[in-house]
């Protein structure tokens, strides 16, 4: 054994071990606690003197003091290369499914199983030749993974400027077999397969610029893209109380959005919640593709029983294999379950290690990081001269619904978009619960601005009209201000809200978005010539029922441009 790289274990508290080293340790070095035939993963995350702090990523049951710990002098790093698509793995990027068809429903410790299976086979199609002369992040060819190019890449631990001395003809390798050779400038050969590792706390820089996001991100839910809308390379947040629909508008988002890839980092959630995930999203059609959406599609599975150690590096990983996908020239989606869960971990981390406490009892540099991985997300531009892009939307689960709680505030201070889920509004079964009155987006929408601020002006002054009312009736209102709370009403009513069971209205274009919103603000600017309260409600009743209808028909179906005539033909008979 070489003594270099080996120590013994001092203390053991929960998850986290002390570790007397006998050689040079890293900070967020991997490392191996030997246990009778079990070898257990943990992660250095605090070095003072000779004491390495480490954080365990399983159950610690039956470790003792003296316990001999192997470092590996790498740090905690995932697999990249083709066959990510459409696997569960869990935060250590085992796959769930190969472990659960080895070893039953209950998962035994200390087993590591490569997260890309080395037998897999793949038809290679070089791009690179010859004494062509390539840097890190740059292709040297690709295989066909699903409906992408899944780029065979220079890989982002090297440095400088390489010269390929070697790469294969067109066919069938296996993922591990050697595809091309290489050679720095001091003639050592450097021979390449199609996988490589990349350490998950370190962002993937391998790019020529990172961009500003510009361009609109489309979930296609209406109230996200017209009001609260999202760029592309952005970030947002999805705070609300338990049962506020976090898990179903991600779920949407994830299903409708216009991505190329989709990553769900269950860091934390409960176990329900992500079961529900996993047994859906394999039988989900892609609208897009016609095929399964687990095929572009990869799962990130933490739930908040399991270890809070494996919790806190799933999101990261989850972050890791965006940045890859996105130097590809893809748009990735990264979702984030909830982060709260992750900040609770990191707490308890916090508190194990007995450094002074935040408030709330949250670490100090609890702010840091969460913009640490927000900031993850972005366009970049790449060698090539294409664009790839990685947004970001995490759900925050602040306790009792409360938002000035810490993990909320201090995603707020980073994200660009603020979707604020109501309890009031998901009792009052409107989907999405987003509060129109309390969410922002610092982004560019596509609608004029001018009228979605009229929109915006209208559900204030409607929402203040309903709380006037609330105290003083009905009657104590003036016809006026009650035909502002009714287009309020109706505004909500047809285009905030959508049935996400419904197959037409769960997903609304761009292009529909901005027909739909246009014959809406119709409604919304038009001066009704009204004689009482009682024909105004009659009126915004049979006028929201039509353009709820309207919402169920296909985008320019004959349906629906026979629905928007009755809507056309009814506007006209009030004026």
């Amino acid at each position: 054994m070489n003594n270099k790289n080996t120590g013994y274990i001092l203390s053991i508290s929960g998850n986290m071990i002390s570790v007397k080293c006998q050689g040079p340790i890293i900070q967020n070095e991997l490392g191996y606690i030997l246990s009778g035939e079990e070898r257990l993963k943990a992660e250095v995350i605090k070095i003072q003197g000779d004491t390495a702090y480490m954080q365990v990523f399983e159950d610690t049951k039956g470790l003792k003091v003296s316990d001999v710990v192997e470092f590996s002098q790498e740090m905690l790093s995932v697999q990249l290369g083709p066959g990510l698509l459409g696997k569960i793995y869990d935060g250590l990027q085992n796959p769930l499914t190969v472990l659960a068809a080895d070893y039953g429903f209950f998962l035994p410790r200390g087993v590591d199983i490569d997260a890309l299976d080395k037998d897999d086979v793949w038809n290679f199609i070089p791009i690179a030749s010859v004494d062509e002369v390539v840097i890190p992040g740059q292709p040297l060819g690709y295989v066909n993974e699903g409906i992408f190019k899944h780029f065979i890449m220079v890989p982002f631990n090297l440095s400088g400027d390489f010269t390929v001395t070697d790469i294969v003809s067109k066919g069938e390798y296996k993922t591990r077999d050697i595809v091309a050779r290489i050679k720095d400038k001091g003639g050592n050969q450097i021979e390449l397969d199609m996988i490589f590792n990349w350490p998950i706390r370190i962002p993937i820089d391998a790019y020529k610029r990172k961009l500003i996001p510009q361009d609109p991100f489309i979930s296609r839910v209406r109230i996200i893209d017209t009001f609260f809308p999202i760029a592309k390379g952005g970030t947002y947040c999805i705070p609300g109380p338990f049962g506020a629909g976090k898990t179903v508008l991600q779920q949407l988002t994830s299903r409708y959005a216009e991505v190329d890839v989709v990553i769900i980092a269950a860091c934390g959630e409960r176990a329900g919640e992500v079961v529900e995930t996993l047994r859906k999203f394999p039988e989900i059609t892609d609208s897009r593709t016609g095929k399964f959406l687990m095929e572009r599609t990869i799962i990130i599975c933490n739930t908040s029983s399991m270890p809070v150690a494996a919790r806190d590096a799933s999101v990261y990983t989850a972050a890791t294999i965006g940045e890859y996908y996105r130097q590809m020239g893809l748009d990735v989606l990264l979702l984030a379950d909830s982060t709260s869960r992750w900040a609770q971990a990191m707490r308890e981390v916090s508190g194990r290690l007995e450094e002074i406490p935040g408030e709330e009892a949250f670490p100090a540099y609890l702010e840091s990081r969460i913009a640490r991985f927000y900031e993850r997300s972005g366009v970049v531009e790449l060698i090539s001269g294409e664009k790839g892009s990685l947004t970001i939307g995490g759900t925050v689960s602040p306790a009792g619904g409360n938002f000035e709680e810490p993990v909320t505030q201090s995603t707020l201070k980073v994200v660009g978009a603020f979707h604020g889920l109501s309890r009031d509004r998901a009792n009052a079964r409107k989907f999405p619960s987003i509060e129109p009155l309390e969410s922002w987006s610092r982004y560019k929408g596509f609608i004029d601005p001018d009228e979605v601020k009229y929109a915006q002006k209208i559900l204030f002054k409607g929402n203040e009209v309903n709380q006037m009312m609330k105290v003083l009736g009905e009657e104590g209102t003036s016809l006026d201000d009650f035909l502002i709370y009714l287009k309020a009403e109706f505004l909500d009513g047809v285009y905030l809200q959508q049935n996400g069971f419904d197959e037409v209205d769960a997903s609304t274009s761009l292009e529909r978005q901005e027909y739909m919103f246009k014959k809406s603000y119709l409604i919304l600017i038009a001066e009704f010539s009204l004689n009482d309260k009682d024909e105004a409600r009659k009126i915004f009743f049979e006028l929201r029922q039509l353009f709820i209808d309207w919402n169920y028909k296909e985008w320019n179906s004959e349906e629906f441009k026979h629905q928007e005539k009755l809507i056309d033909d009814f506007i006209n008979k009030q004026k």
